[in-house]
């Protein structure tokens, strides 16, 4: 009993290291010939102490095992450029951590540019490998193919056709996103019922009793009526999104953020996934999604949420103007229909992500907080500079105390000096802030048209810039931003 045990607890130790010991650990002293190898390697240039590297690390070594038994094989390896790896590391070019490059045969291919969660590294990878469209050549293949964890695309040709070559020509275009296979066995056409056509098949984790399992496509033979086609089917009513695939989701959009974990709790996750079904099914003018709450912890600040209890899930939506819009009920089939239907016929708030309106706001930068843009920036009869900003950027410390000295110079004229805290309110969508600070200038005559300010950040640039662009001349400068004489006010 007691060896059973050991073997027991050896092979759980073995499972528990199987991915760590499928990602090689090469060193100058072996990455040249260990690396030769192989015919498709994927190279981590890493350091220990880097924090993009240890949350990467996890899911490197989830996706090798799949990776390595894949046909053909793709293998892990990883390089500590701060010890062992120091030498090729500079050879390779590497200054920023995790550098990624892909090697073929030894060589560098190209740089990885793909996800770094497991299932998006093994998809990506799956992709650069072999044919765009997987030939299955017996009943055995397609079982094994269409039994995937992921949605899979099949075409099936007994002959050449218009429709075989705009299929393949697809493939070669989406084989990054979408796994393609076909088929022109004649057991496998049989099994399939299909002599001459394209079928997209769901995971079987996905399967439920309000939506096929698969779809046929019955277009034309042309590639961008296919890939329209796969697009739409491809999420299915209620797609699992991830941050992988979070892109595909388009507004108008309702999202519900549980403890979706169908490597954990596959049960558990479509028991509110049916449900959540139920009620989609009736409404197909909207997008539909279940994601995992601690994945999109980001999301959820958005609308106001720092910890979600409970088992139930949030629901929020997006609609066609990207306004945000918070079901506020406890879930339930009854509420989620409640909230659908209210939402279509616009009868509800907008959720506003926004500080409160300052009490005293006459200082010589305007403060501006999601509540009152309008009236600080689209509504005022000025022309505008605004900054974006986030208490916590160094550069946007730096550039406080020009913008109070710029809003003092500003002071009589026809021109607003604005700044917005893009951290604690929501960014009207006209305005493109993925960094800080960032500042527009929006014209008083031309509000819904801003210009993102890209001129130096000394007052004087400022001062130039605004007097070149503003509306009207300023009081105190003339079109090139020198100061007028007293004589000329």
């Amino acid at each position: 009993m007691v060896w059973k045990t050991a073997l027991l607890l050896a092979c759980a130790w073995t499972v528990c290291q199987a991915g760590e010991k499928d990602v090689l650990e090469l060193s100058d002293d072996d990455f040249s010939t260990r690396i030769a190898e192989h015919e498709v390697a994927v190279v981590m240039f890493y350091a220990p102490w880097c924090g993009h590297c240890k949350r990467m690390k996890p899911e490197y070594e989830k996706a090798a095992p799949t990776l390595r038994a894949n046909d053909p094989p793709v293998i892990l390896a990883k390089v500590d450029c701060t010890e062992a790896g120091k030498e090729t590391c500079s050879k390779h070019g590497v200054t920023g951590y995790p550098t990624i490059k892909i090697f073929r045969n030894g060589e560098v291919s190209q740089d990885y540019s793909g996800p770094r969660e497991a299932d998006g590294i093994v998809k990506y990878m799956k992709s650069q490998v072999g044919p765009s469209s997987k030939e299955l050549a017996s009943v055995a293949d397609f079982d094994k193919f269409t039994s995937k964890e992921e949605v899979v695309v099949v075409g099936f040709f007994k002959e050449d056709s218009d429709l075989k070559k705009a299929f393949l020509k697809l493939a070669d275009i989406l084989r990054e996103r979408v796994t393609f296979g076909n088929s022109a066995d004649e057991a496998v056409l049989k099994k399939a019922d299909v002599n001459d056509g394209i079928v997209l098949f769901r995971p079987k984790h996905l399967a439920n009793k309000f939506e096929p399992a698969t779809v046929k496509y019955d277009g034309a033979a042309n590639k961008d009526a296919i890939e329209k086609w796969i697009n739409k089917n491809y999420h299915g009513l209620v797609g699992h999104r991830t941050r992988d695939t979070s892109k595909d989701f388009e507004n108008p959009l309702i999202v519900a953020y549980y403890a979706v974990d169908y490597t954990k709790n596959p049960k558990g996750t479509n028991y509110w996934r049916n449900r959540i079904l139920k009620v989609a099914k009736d409404h197909t003018d909207f997008n539909f999604a279940i994601s995992a709450k601690d994945d999109f912890q980001h999301e959820l600040n958005e609308f106001g949420i720092d910890f979600v209890a409970g088992d139930k899930p949030l629901v929020f939506a997006r609609d066609a103007k990207n306004r945000k819009f918070a079901m506020k009920d406890e879930f339930s089939i009854e509420n989620f229909e409640t909230f659908i239907k209210d939402l279509k016929a616009d009868k509800l708030d907008p959720y506003l992500k926004s500080e409160p309106i300052p009490d005293d706001n006459e200082g010589p930068v305007v403060v501006a907080v999601a509540k009152n843009f309008d009236e600080v920036v689209t509504k005022v009869d000025k022309d505008v500079l605004i900054e974006f900003y986030a208490p916590w950027c160094g550069h946007c410390k730096k550039l406080a105390p020009t913008f109070d000295e710029l809003g003092e110079k500003m002071k009589g004229e026809d021109v607003s000096i604005v700044k917005m805290d893009a951290t604690a309110n929501d960014v009207p969508s006209t305005y493109d802030v993925r960094g800080f600070p960032t500042l527009y200038w929006v014209p008083k005559n031309n509000k819904d048209s801003p210009v993102r300010y890209e001129s130096g950040r000394e007052v004087n640039d400022f001062v130039e810039y605004i007097a070149k662009h503003a509306t009207n001349e300023l009081k105190g400068y003339d079109r090139k931003g020198k100061e007028k004489k007293k004589e000329e006010l």
